[in-house]
């Protein structure tokens, strides 16, 4: 159990974490993509230090930001509003989701992105999950091995194209489920820690910390044990034929310049870089 005696502060656009240069917000893309890249550089040179800052959980910070008593300006949330990056004000927070940035595209064993939109929706659905903590993160490895090592709260890896073995925390494992089973199966899971975490500032952050186990831990499938490497920077073959490149970013902050030949939509990985996908073979 947790012997902490304060609620987490994980950083949102409404619960934004004021830093010495300014108000740090966080927008979560919850495993899906980066839609108006352009429009949110104009928002953080506007608003913020003219960056946007990758993070390692696959997201974007905007940093800098003028805030008054800890408010940025209304203004400001209405503009990321617009742009579709606030969808659930009330759950911001909580869609703390990492899938394998290229599933159903290259490498792995499933596609993986319907889970996590409908794992979404139904964390956004029900209002007891806008208690989950704003650290409890899912992660949705696609049976490549590309974010098997993330430390997690809850999770899958695919163990074939319809099947995926459950995770429990950092090192355990549990049921195996059918590939369209799966978000139900997790947004549960979630419902059962939030009955076991406790209440007030002591209230425990991760499954890992919980006294008895979230449920019962089954054998590990052997084929889970895969790990690989990030995807290689440059062009990447897809499986439809068409290719993805992936862009080194810096230390993970996306300026104008660097974001110059980049399209609208892309791809934000755990390892700070963008993937544009879908293009066609030069």
């Amino acid at each position: 159990m947790s012997t902490r005696t304060r609620t987490d502060r994980c950083p949102g656009v409404l619960r934004p974490w004021i830093a010495d240069d300014g108000a740090l917000v966080r927008l979560r893309l919850a495993g899906g993509p980066l839609r108006h890249l352009h429009d949110l550089l104009d928002l953080a040179e506007r608003w913020g230090d003219g960056a946007l800052h990758l993070t390692s959980r696959a997201n974007v910070q905007l940093r800098g930001i003028g805030h008054t008593d800890g408010c940025v300006p209304s203004d400001f949330v209405d503009a990321v509003q617009e742009l579709g990056l606030l969808p659930a004000p009330s759950h911001e927070l909580v869609r703390n989701i990492e899938i394998s940035p290229l599933t159903g595209r290259a490498g792995g064993r499933a596609d993986v992105r319907p889970v996590a939109a409908e794992l979404d929706r139904l964390l956004c659905a029900e209002p007891a999950f806008a208690a989950l903590p704003g650290r409890f993160l899912f992660v949705l490895d696609d049976g490549r091995g590309d974010i098997a090592w993330r430390p997690l709260d809850l999770g899958l890896l695919a163990l074939d194209a319809a099947t995926v073995q459950l995770r429990l925390g950092a090192a355990h494992w549990g049921a195996t489920v059918p590939l369209h089973a799966a978000a139900e199966s997790l947004a549960e899971l979630a419902r059962r820690f939030l009955e076991a975490r406790g209440g007030g500032p002591e209230a425990v952050w991760h499954v890992d910390e919980l006294d008895h186990p979230l449920a019962p831990e089954a054998p590990r499938d052997p084929r889970t044990r895969v790990q690989a490497e990030p995807w290689p920077f440059g062009i990447i073959e897809q499986r439809d034929g068409r290719v993805a490149r992936h862009v080194a970013v810096p230390d993970g902050r996306l300026t104008r310049e660097l974001a110059a030949d980049l399209p609208d939509e892309v791809l934000v990985t755990p390892w700070r870089s963008i993937v544009v996908p879908d293009l066609e073979p030069a």
